[in-house]
């Protein structure tokens, strides 16, 4: 039904202004008695073989929303109807900022990909702290970003109050530094700033009584020296592991009419070099640190083969728009077929 019913409504109309009447629309349908009970008795595929531990938390299945999706907090609970593993807000930043200019978001329809350049739009850290005290038991992944007004030199400190202000509300955290919507952000994977950032964050992490693992979220436009460097910093630093990937930059293969809109592109294109990252993360590294295998899974069979390239966890995003909740079920029972 979503895809021959709601998919052709929703992609008339803006994908932006789709974006927020979507989740005001969940919102309300999960305040009517019955609806959340019914969503996941469609949607959700509860086995003890699909449960995974990785970088010391207990996942209920390895299947989660990827960081971009519910930047603000605002619907953690109604995804987690749907029967994702875990939740990933942000990217957050320390100060409320409105992003880009729009128009900044354009589906690929004939590619199935989506290109955005959003630029880390979201009500701010405190905002999305306000409504995670009120999480009771959704597993939360906290993504956090710099502003934009704010230089590179001084973008330590942007990760640090974001850090800090979510430590308590989150189960893990990623560091964003790939986004290719804010300026100069991606010179922050240059390895000296890189390390910086990260020791800063590991320092303040292990102050805490009870640390937090934190991840490095990379772009897939790296080149194999660069990939080389990201696994001896991940190494050195100590940090938890690798969400691989963002968005690309990169724009081969495409057909759509408007492939040539600035931005990062995500979708079915960027699966084949997201698996070839995830692979050659995890051979190189000899599995010394868990992936998050995320980019162009629109279907079972990409998210096994990402676990089979070295993924522990995947996550969705376009293809969660495009093939719908069904997707996240059809992946779990994959998963289980496999015996992976």
């Amino acid at each position: 039904m979503y895809k021959s019913v709601i998919r052709p409504l929703l992609f008339q109309f803006d994908p932006e202004k789709v974006h927020y009447f979507t989740f005001d629309a969940l919102r309300i349908l999960a305040k009517i008695p019955g609806i959340s009970s019914f969503l996941k008795n469609k949607f959700q595929r509860e086995d003890k073989r699909l449960e995974r531990e990785v970088f010391g938390i207990k996942f209920k299945n390895p299947v989660g929303l990827a960081a971009g999706f519910d930047k603000d907090a605002k619907l953690y609970k109604e995804l987690d109807s749907l029967g994702f593993g875990f939740i990933e807000i942000g990217t957050v930043t320390p100060k409320a900022q409105s992003g880009n200019e729009k128009t900044r978001l354009f589906r690929l329809k004939e590619d199935n990909a989506i290109i955005n350049r959003m630029g880390f739009n979201n009500e701010g850290v405190k905002a999305a702290v306000s409504r995670l005290r009120k999480n009771k038991d959704v597993l939360i992944g906290g993504n956090i970003g710099k502003n934009k007004i704010t230089p590179n030199e001084d973008a330590v400190n942007d990760y640090v109050i974001c850090f800090d202000a979510l430590f308590d509300h989150v189960d893990y955290f990623v560091v964003n530094v790939s986004s290719p919507n804010t300026p100069n952000l991606r010179a922050l994977q240059d390895k000296e700033p890189l390390k910086k950032l990260l020791n800063t964050l590991q320092i303040k992490n292990k102050s805490r009584e009870n640390s937090k693992p934190i991840l490095l979220k990379i772009a897939p436009d790296l080149t194999e020296e660069q990939l080389l460097d990201i696994i001896e910093i991940v190494n050195e630093t100590g940090i938890a592991g690798v969400i691989a990937t963002n968005t690309t930059i990169s724009r081969e293969g495409l057909t759509s009419e408007n492939k040539k809109e600035m931005g990062g592109m995500s979708g079915k294109p960027l699966k084949n070099r997201s698996t070839e990252v995830i692979r050659f993360l995890s051979q190189n590294s000899n599995q010394s640190f868990p992936i998050i295998g995320v980019g162009g899974i629109h279907s079972a069979k990409d998210a096994v083969e990402k676990i089979e390239a070295g993924a522990s966890l995947v996550q969705l995003y376009t293809g969660f728009i495009y093939e719908g909740p069904a997707l996240i079920k059809s992946i779990n029972e994959a998963i289980l077929a496999k015996g992976l």
